[in-house]
């Protein structure tokens, strides 16, 4: 590979790197930590655990990112998570 070819390389890599967005997911007052916790498991493929922290952080802290990645990746599981009644946003 030529150094021109490398710096194009670089390049389109360095361009998928900043195409990286979150999957926020925000507290409400109406959704509990087991509806919450299952949504994560079952959507995002959380671990209990994760899901289970992840839960905690939007309660205390107002939100969390769940999961990062493209959008194209990202938009389905943020419908999921709102189709669950629970408010997400890619970020």
């Amino acid at each position: 590979m030529n150094t021109q070819e490398q710096e194009l390389v670089d390049l389109l890599e360095a361009v998928e790197i900043t195409d990286v967005k979150d999957l926020v997911v925000f507290n409400d007052d109406f959704n509990t930590f087991d509806h919450v916790i299952s949504t994560l498991i079952r959507v995002c493929k959380h671990t209990p655990e994760q899901a289970e922290q992840c839960t905690l952080l939007i309660h205390f802290k107002g939100k969390c990112t769940v999961r990062t990645g493209s959008y194209d990746h990202l938009n389905p599981m943020r419908e999921a998570i709102c189709d669950a009644g629970i408010d997400a946003k890619i970020i």
